[in-house]
C-alpha cells in the first residue's frame, strides 16, 4: 500500500515486535509496496534486517456478517501452512518467524495483525513484469514441488470453496446504479463506470458460477497452493528463487497458481504435468483466469462503496477498477 495507516504509530509496531518476538528495533520505516498489505523495513540492535507486514483485518472481510476474528483466522491458517511447508524443506518459502508463543501472526490493536519475515536479498520484480521462458519453467517446478507437500504440512490449512470475497458489496452496487453514491472522492466515477459495464458484469458472474459448479463437480484433488504466484512475489536470490506473501495460502485445485506461470505457449504447464504426473484442466484455468478479474471488481467496489478520501492507494484502486473493467468486458464479448 502507498499510504500507511493514520492509526498505527511506529510505536506500537516496536512495541509488538518487542513484546512477541524479543527484538530490540532501532529502525522501522514505511515502505510503500505491493498492494492489499502495509509493509515495514526493520533493524534490531544485532544489525539482522526484517521485514514487518501488517494486515487490515477490516479490509479483508468476506462478506457483511464476517467478524476480523474469522479474516484473522484465515490470515493465520495460510501463514502457519506457510511455516509448515518451509520446516518441511520447502526453502523457496519465505515463511513467517514464529514469536516467542510459538505464534505466527499477532493481533495489534483490534483492526490490524502483525507477521514479522526475514529480509530478503535478491532481484525483486513487479506485478506486470514479464518472466522469461526459463524462469517461468523454475516457477513450475516451484508449483509442482508446493503441490506435493504432505498432510503433516497442509493440516491447517483452509480449503478453497470458489467464494467471491466481498461479492454482497458488488450484488448491492448493480442493484443501486440508479441513484448517487456520494461515500467519496470515487465513488460517483465508480457508479458510472459500472453502470457503463452493468451488461459484461452479470453475464461474467453467470459464468463464474457455472465454472465453479463444474469445478466441484469434477471433485479435482485439491493441493496446497499458494494463490498469487506472480512476478511480484518472487524473488531470485543467489540461491534460486523464493516465494513471497503467502497470506492467501490454501488447499485448491493446482490450476488456481498455474494460470498465472502459464505463458499461452504450454511449455510451463507441460514442464508441470511431466514432473507431477497430474494432467492440467484448461477448464480450471479459465476459471481462475475469471475469478482473478471478478474478485478484484468486488474488492474495488466495495472500496468506493464505503467512505474513502483521495489518496494514492485510492487512485491506484480506481486505475485498477478500469482494467479490471476493460478486461471483463473483452472476455464477455467471447462468450
Amino acid at each position: 500500500m502507498f499510504t500507511r495507516p493514520d492509526d498505527l504509530p511506529d510505536a506500537v509496531l516496536i512495541e509488538a515486535i518487542s513484546t512477541r518476538w524479543a527484538l530490540e528495533v532501532v529502525s522501522l520505516g514505511y515502505r510503500a509496496v505491493g498492494f492489499g498489505s502495509h509493509h515495514w523495513d526493520a533493524a534490531d540492535r544485532r544489525g539482522r534486517r526484517w521485514f514487518v507486514t501488517v494486515d487490515d483485518l477490516e479490509s479483508r472481510l468476506w462478506s457483511p456478517g464476517e467478524s476480523v476474528e474469522i479474516a484473522f483466522g484465515r490470515l493465520e491458517a495460510a501463514l502457519a501452512t506457510a511455516r509448515a511447508a518451509g520446516d518441511a524443506g520447502a526453502r523457496f518459502v519465505v515463511g513467517p518467524v514464529v514469536d516467542g508463543d510459538g505464534a505466527v501472526v499477532a493481533r495489534v490493536t483490534g483492526r490490524y495483525a502483525l507477521a514479522l519475515y526475514p529480509s530478503i536479498d535478491g532481484r525483486t520484480h513487479r506485478w506486470g513484469d514479464d518472466l522469461s521462458a526459463s524462469d517461468r519453467l523454475a516457477v513450475a517446478e516451484l508449483m509442482a514441488t508446493l503441490h506435493g507437500s504432505s498432510a503433516d504440512v497442509t493440516r491447517s490449512a483452509t480449503t478453497d470453496g470458489f467464494v467471491l470475497p466481498q461479492r454482497d458489496a458488488l450484488t448491492r452496487a448493480l442493484g443501486e446504479l440508479g441513484r448517487p453514491w456520494d461515500e467519496g472522492a470515487f465513488s460517483e466515477p465508480a457508479r458510472a463506470l459500472l453502470s457503463t459495464h452493468r451488461g459484461a458484469v452479470e453475464r461474467m458472474l453467470v459464468d463464474y458460477d457455472r465454472r465453479a459448479d463444474e469445478a466441484r463437480a469434477r471433485a479435482e484433488p485439491m493441493v496446497l497452493t499458494h494463490g498469487e504466484p506472480h512476478p511480484g512475489n518472487l524473488i531470485l536470490t543467489a540461491t534460486g528463487w523464493v516465494l513471497v506473501d503467502w497470506d492467501t495460502a490454501m488447499m485448491a485445485p493446482p490450476e488456481r497458481d498455474l494460470w498465472m506461470v502459464d505463458a499461452g505457449d504450454g511449455r510451463a504447464i507441460a514442464a508441470y504435468e511431466e514432473a507431477t504426473g497430474r494432467a492440467v484442466v484448461p477448464s480450471v484455468l479459465d476459471l481462475y483466469r475469471l475469478r482473478w478479474d471478478l474478485a478484484d471488481l468486488c474488492l474495488y467496489v466495495a472500496l468506493f462503496r464505503a467512505p474513502h478520501a483521495a489518496t494514492a492507494d485510492a487512485e491506484e484502486s480506481w486505475r485498477n477498477l478500469n482494467a479490471c473493467l476493460d478486461h471483463l468486458g473483452s472476455m464477455s464479448s467471447g462468450l
